[in-house]
């Protein structure tokens, strides 16, 4: 996800998803779909990724201010979010700044 291969991203995510037993899969659910909605971007589907960043920041909000997660939660919603805003605003998605992706942090690694 950090190095922007959001199509291997989101295939890494679904198959935690799919294989594992995880606590929390709508949080892995949200993580797939924020790497699609990154991955529409760079295939220039600004649609796709409207309704991608949306459905992810319906997840990802139930989040606000979670402890027990390893990433900064509260830092990716933020940089959705304004990501998000962005790609409503601009008229050619090829032009989207890429600095306004997020950086999957653990939080013992800041």
């Amino acid at each position: 996800f950090n190095a922007k291969n959001y199509y291997d991203a989101h295939e890494y995510f679904e198959e935690m998803w799919i294989e594992h037993k995880l606590e929390d899969r709508l949080f892995i659910q949200a993580l797939i779909q924020l790497s699609v909605a990154y991955f529409h971007i760079s295939n220039s589907n600004k649609n796709g990724a409207i309704g991608l960043f949306k459905k992810t920041l319906s997840k990802l909000n139930k989040y606000v201010n979670q402890t027990k997660l390893i990433i900064n939660i509260n830092d990716v919603i933020k940089s959705a979010e304004v990501s998000y805003e962005s790609v409503i605003k601009i008229n050619d998605i090829s032009t989207f700044n890429w600095s306004l992706a997020p950086v999957l942090q653990i939080e013992n690694e800041k």
